[in-house]
């Protein structure tokens, strides 16, 4: 057994700033239709809880990377961070191609864990493998 480990730390103004000018493109570009709609669901919170996303994504590339034959093999949207019945943070990855999903079949767990603030999104992403 190993547990592979993942951290990300984003200001959330950063995530902010590309929603107010980009808008759309770049959520869609990045997060998955249940993650909008839960973000959405935040209102003025709905910042922190994009950037906590966009940081779960970035600390579970890399705990998996090591797993892959190319760590760019997935994307934004194949890590779909989701409730569990209890409203813990979970990943499910989502949209992979057959060799990618074998290669993550070797996870055994996963677990999640986010924070924010006004200013910054933590995420710790630790598999099991």
């Amino acid at each position: 057994m190993q547990i592979k480990v993942g951290i990300d730390i984003i200001e959330v103004d950063r995530i902010r700033q590309s929603i107010d000018e980009i808008g759309d493109s770049f959520i869609n570009r990045i997060f998955t239709e249940t993650e909008k709609t839960y973000c959405e669901s935040r209102k003025k919170a709905k910042y922190e809880h994009y950037a906590a996303r966009f940081a779960v994504k970035e600390a579970a590339f890399k705990a998996v990377s090591t797993l892959l034959k190319d760590k760019y093999s997935i994307s934004w949207k194949n890590v779909e961070t989701v409730n569990d019945q209890n409203n813990k943070p979970t990943i499910n990855f989502v949209a992979l191609d057959k060799e990618v999903e074998k290669e993550l079949k070797k996870i055994q767990s996963i677990d999640v864990s986010i924070s924010h603030l006004k200013d910054y999104a933590i995420a710790n992403v630790s598999i099991l493998i």
